[in-house]
């Protein structure tokens, strides 16, 4: 999952990406409302962190312009506490929540995976499919009850293909989504990523649509 974060100190910027990262995601970020725009109009992001107060061009307005943009990706606003005003507008500028500050980042972390969830159209914290269930809070996928061990990479390529159950992901829409802007992207790497993913899993779970990606079917069982 690739989240892009808009906020103006350097400080707690850092610390929320270093959250996220820690969670496992992928983090884009921007100081201002005009970068954080063009990223969040040029990228696709799972979920979005933006601050209201930003130098360049104010959160709010950053906002509208996206939703006029048809830009539906979930946002998580960040507020000052005593600004209510700032929520009511950020809530009808299209925002998803807002978090008021100072915050604890475990919170942000709880919010963000909720938004990224319920996009998805899942409501638990744990996405199950057939003996495969991805434990959300704690980034863990397990195999009727065994811990997978998983590298970053292909914890990513499953707990993607596992919020978009019964949809055919291409090799594109998993690069986009798995790495960062910086990233060196090369969609054959996704390939390498399914075979181990599939021998660790160790069920036919992971279906190649030929031509178009993979894809994982809701309910799937064990063969």
């Amino acid at each position: 999952m690739r989240i892009l974060v808009v906020e103006d100190d350097v400080n707690l910027n850092r610390q929320i990406v270093e959250a996220l990262q820690d969670a496992g995601y992928v983090v884009d970020k921007a100081f201002d409302g005009e970068e954080g725009h063009f990223l969040g109009e040029t990228e696709p992001y799972d979920a979005v962190i933006l601050d209201i107060g930003l130098p360049e061009m104010d959160g709010i307005t950053v906002l509208e312009k996206w939703r006029a943009a048809g830009r539906v990706m979930p946002v998580l606003l960040l507020t000052a506490r005593d600004r209510w005003s700032d929520k009511v507008a950020g809530i009808d500028a299209g925002a998803d929540d807002y978090v008021a500050k100072p915050f604890h980042l475990e919170e942000v972390l709880a919010r963000i995976r909720a938004l990224i969830r319920r996009a998805a159209g899942h409501a638990s914290s744990e996405i199950v499919c057939g003996p495969v269930r991805l434990d959300t809070k704690s980034s863990k996928a397990t195999v009727d009850g065994t811990a997978l061990k998983l590298t970053s990479h292909e914890y990513r390529l499953l707990s993607y293909l596992m919020h978009h159950m019964g949809e055919v992901v291409s090799r594109t829409e998993l690069v986009e989504h798995l790495y960062d802007q910086d990233f060196d992207r090369d969609s054959n790497t996704i390939e390498v990523f399914v075979g181990r993913l599939r021998k660790k899993i160790g069920i036919d779970m992971i279906e190649t649509v030929r031509g178009l990606g993979y894809r994982i079917q809701a309910q799937q069982e064990a063969k």
